[in-house]
């Protein structure tokens, strides 16, 4: 029965899933980051479609390539050779700041089983891109849709992401039994090598590579205590990251480590933490950091997103406005606080699941009683249980061989 389960189709997830508004790769950084802000979600999909003038029966001349969030914005900026000329950088494509080097998305079909979409993941895709099946409509609805910003030649995508996929095992974890009663140490999934990890006190710019790494790899990184440093004290969250603004540059290049989870948690930044901020970002010659979502530079709708079309003819007045680089939040709002979500060696399988959908945490910290650190448990640990019931990993990858985007 789990077999059969693992190879039901992916449209069975796909029901009720948002169509993805694109972005042009062509599009620059700040014409993305408009439209990251815009967006009700923490990324974008950049695509790649060959003409964005006509009408095609199908869906091979348009690509995702990739997507973006904040967190991207924010390691881009704090680069070296960025920090002097903000305004200038973010002039350039949004292909410079895409990940490099992994298959990030993937295309699939509606068809494609559950079995695959985990397959997928554990090579490391992220996104699954899947066409939106549509049912018969009046031919009002069709225009309708071929004018919407989602629309790529006549076709509307959604994507699946790792969380949706646990979700939707956790739904139906009863087919599973007893496999999800299990300690996640007698499982074998608890990563005890490749922590990342920095001290309380030390530089948060130090951390800069290992944000970049934890967001491609879908982590954390570990805030430890100086004094004993194997005890876990919080964590800097690429994901807590994404909800923030770009001008949190000016805080990972400035502040300590603590002082940065102080900063980037839902509570919001302390007025002494802000104006810490601004000294020493004056003293650094970084105050360009901090007047990045000052500018009042505009970007027009139908200049950022990949359809013939700006919107929909249903879509509201301010959907078909002008886009702003304003300091303000658009639909962005903290979901946890920047604590670590923590679990012990003993917990069971099905109890972390539980407790990573609950906090939306990408990464469980596995600690002993002392609050001593273990290791990790992330979704792709989780989902390489579940994938271990069927036969063994395929030798050819599934999906389309060019749709995963490569550097």
């Amino acid at each position: 029965m789990a077999v059969r389960f693992l190879n039901q189709q992916l449209s069975d997830l796909c029901l009720g899933k948002p169509a993805l508004r694109p972005v042009k790769e062509t599009a620059s950084i700040a014409e993305a980051l408009a439209a990251l802000k815009r967006s009700s979600e923490t990324y974008v999909s950049i695509w790649r479609c060959s003409d964005h003038s006509k009408e095609v029966q199908r869906d091979s001349d348009c690509l995702c390539v990739g997507k973006i969030c904040m967190v991207d914005v924010i390691c881009f900026l704090c680069k070296e050779e960025n920090l002097g000329k903000i305004t200038k950088a973010l002039e350039a494509p949004v292909s410079d700041i895409l990940p490099k080097g992994v298959p990030i998305v993937r295309h699939l079909e509606p068809n494609s089983s559950l079995l695959e979409a985990i397959d997928c993941i554990l090579e490391g895709t992220q996104n699954l891109i899947i066409p939106i099946q549509q049912t018969h409509m009046s031919s009002r609805l069709r225009r309708k849709q071929l004018l919407s910003p989602s629309n790529h030649h006549g076709v509307e995508y959604c994507w699946l992401t790792q969380e949706d996929i646990v979700r939707f095992l956790l739904n139906s974890i009863g087919v599973f039994s007893p496999l999800p009663t299990f300690t996640i140490e007698s499982l074998g999934i608890i990563n005890r090598d490749d922590i990342m990890t920095i001290l309380y006190h030390e530089p948060s710019t130090n951390a800069l590579n290992s944000i970049s790494r934890a967001h491609i790899q879908q982590t954390s990184i570990a805030v430890i205590d100086d004094d004993d440093n194997n005890r876990l004290i919080g964590e800097i969250s690429p994901f807590t990251l994404s909800y923030c603004e770009e001008t949190v540059s000016a805080a990972v290049m400035t502040l300590t480590a603590g002082d940065l989870m102080a900063y980037i948690d839902c509570g919001g930044p302390t007025d002494d933490l802000i104006e810490l901020v601004k000294q020493r970002a004056g003293d650094r010659n970084l105050s360009a950091l901090l007047g990045v979502i000052g500018e009042e530079e505009e970007y027009s709708v139908s200049s950022i997103y990949s359809s013939s079309s700006a919107a929909s003819s249903g879509s509201s007045d301010d959907e078909s406005s002008t886009l702003s680089k304003s300091g303000g939040s658009g639909n962005y709002y903290c979901l946890r606080r920047s604590e670590a979500i923590t679990c012990y060696p003993w917990s069971s399988l099905v109890a972390v699941m539980i407790q990573a959908l609950a906090h939306r945490a990408s990464t469980i910290w596995v600690i002993q009683e002392d609050q001593s650190l273990v290791g990790i448990v992330t979704y792709k640990e989780m989902l390489r249980v579940f994938r271990s019931i069927a036969n063994p990993l395929p030798k050819t990858k599934p999906g389309r061989d060019n749709n995963a985007f490569r550097q």
